[in-house]
């Protein structure tokens, strides 16, 4: 049982006070989250890690989950509700003090060098890929938001075993991460939820426009349940899966980097949507708020149901490219004004951009997320699944030809749906497999995806495995 979060400096909450309000439990024991010897034994390696590098014991761990979306992709940053659970695989980090004014960041992957920064003025170069600026993202954030003018300096030893560009958020494990443990660090109160936020916000100084839902699931993530997440505010609902559903996550092994890169793809995407929500507004005569930024929040605005969102975009919005200047001109606005309101640093070189499609994805995908949890059966949550890989591939444009390749092994593998999960472009495959068949669906993954490929084969058994929900975020404070 986890035991009070500290509260030597309290925040005034005026919430009630609520699963979402509590704060990320404290065990005082490792046997409660890490059950297995296999957990305990990369526990006592991070501990070997951290005396090796520092000389001493660390004074605490903290760890955060990553995540795998069941179904709703790319729908949280236009305002939608989603469906992920957290997995068992986490970000796990020793920590200690060490009385200076820099942190000392390590790793136990020696591919990751170490990392030294500024407790006080933490700089992240957005503009280079860097390891260390995940965690120098959530250290900063929750530095900011408390307005800590003298932050402990931190020794760091960080162990993670979320498959890396996977689309399993190992990047949002980081940052939540990072974000508990300075938290700790400082004796400071912080619930769930306001983590969730901070990290969410925070990830914006690595260039990352997200909306939300790896840090929310990382933080608010129960063992056994999936949870139905909103946002705007962020609020969460457990949602129980039929009986017999085992969700079976298959790593394509493709680097998103190989298709994508954050301008041309994931934050040109949430542009795309933005645009067509500016779009959508004008349509629905809802335009002269300019603060209605999102597909979700033109919706609210103009009470329309997200069938009859549909046929609206069907109706209003041509298909195919739209160029700087054809928007410029459709939504009223000049080229200056059309890439300060509208566009990002990272798309303004962009020269073209699809509106309807996009908006048909998040339209369509966020009511999947609504039939997905009545959906009552297995077979139908599949074919849900299913119809929403169709959307993420063709509309969305967020696929690959080897996620399209293994999605359809996994159907013919004896799934009863299989989708891409995470941002696409490459990483993770969740399929849904009756309970008694997932031994044969994995002997059979194994053969068609990954003993056809020498590499692929020697990675096999960390990229092919079922996940049940985990529990969130925590700190260990062993006695």
């Amino acid at each position: 049982k986890g035991i009070d979060f500290p509260r030597k400096k309290k925040k005034k909450m005026t919430a009630k006070r609520s699963r979402l309000s509590t704060e990320p439990p404290v065990y005082g024991s490792s046997s409660e989250l890490y059950t297995t010897d296999a957990s305990q034994q990369r526990l006592n390696k991070v501990t070997e890690a951290f005396k090796k590098a520092f000389g001493k014991a660390p004074e605490f761990y903290a760890r955060a989950p990553g995540r795998v979306n069941l179904i709703g992709e790319h729908v949280d940053y236009s305002g939608y509700g989603v469906l992920p659970m957290a997995i068992e695989q986490d970000v796990l980090v020793a920590v200690g003090f060490n009385g200076t004014d820099e942190c000392v960041l390590n790793n136990t992957n020696p591919k990751w060098t170490e990392r030294r920064f500024s407790a006080k003025d933490v700089g992240i170069d957005s503009s280079k890929l860097d390891w260390g600026n995940y965690f120098k993202a959530g250290y900063k954030g929750l530095v900011e938001a408390a307005k800590l003018a003298n932050p402990k300096a931190l020794n760091i030893v960080m162990d993670g075993n979320v498959p890396p560009s996977s689309g399993l958020s190992s990047s949002s494990a980081i940052v939540c991460c990072a974000a508990l443990a300075a938290c700790y660090a400082n004796d400071l109160q912080y619930s769930k939820l306001e983590l969730a936020t901070l990290c969410a916000k925070s990830e914006h100084f690595i260039g990352t426009e997200g909306g939300g839902m790896d840090q929310s699931i990382s933080f608010l993530g129960e063992r056994g349940k999936a949870q139905y997440i909103q946002f705007n505010p962020i609020r969460a609902t457990p949602v129980d899966l039929p009986d017999g559903a085992v969700f079976v996550i298959a790593n394509s092994l493709v680097n998103a980097d190989k298709y994508v890169s954050a301008g041309s793809c994931y934050n040109k995407r949430v542009v795309e949507c933005r645009l067509a929500a500016r779009m959508m507004a004008q349509v629905l005569g809802v335009h002269e708020d300019e603060s209605l930024r999102t597909l979700g929040a033109v919706q609210q605005a103009s009470e329309k149901s997200l069938p009859e969102m549909l046929e609206l975009v069907k109706g209003s919005i041509k298909s195919g490219p739209w160029t700087k200047k054809e928007l410029a001109s459709t939504l009223k606005c000049s080229m200056d004004e059309l890439v300060s309101k509208w566009l990002s640093p990272s798309t303004a070189d962009q020269e073209e951009f699809n509106l309807r499609d996009r908006a048909l994805h998040v339209f369509g995908e966020s009511n999947l997320v609504l039939e997905f949890q009545k959906a009552g059966t297995l077979e139908k949550l599949g074919k849900l699944m299913d119809e929403s890989h169709e959307n993420c591939s063709k509309l969305f444009e967020c696929s690959c030809p080897e996620l399209d390749a293994l999605t359809q092994i996994c159907r013919d593998s004896g799934a009863l749906g299989s989708r891409l999960t995470g941002a696409g472009w490459g990483g993770c495959t969740v399929s849904l497999v009756p309970e008694a068949q997932v031994p044969a669906f994995l002997k059979a993954v194994k053969e068609k995806y990954f003993d056809v490929d020498e590499d692929r084969a020697k990675q096999v058994d960390a990229n092919l495995f079922v996940s049940s929900p985990a529990a969130g975020a925590s700190i260990i404070h062993l006695a």
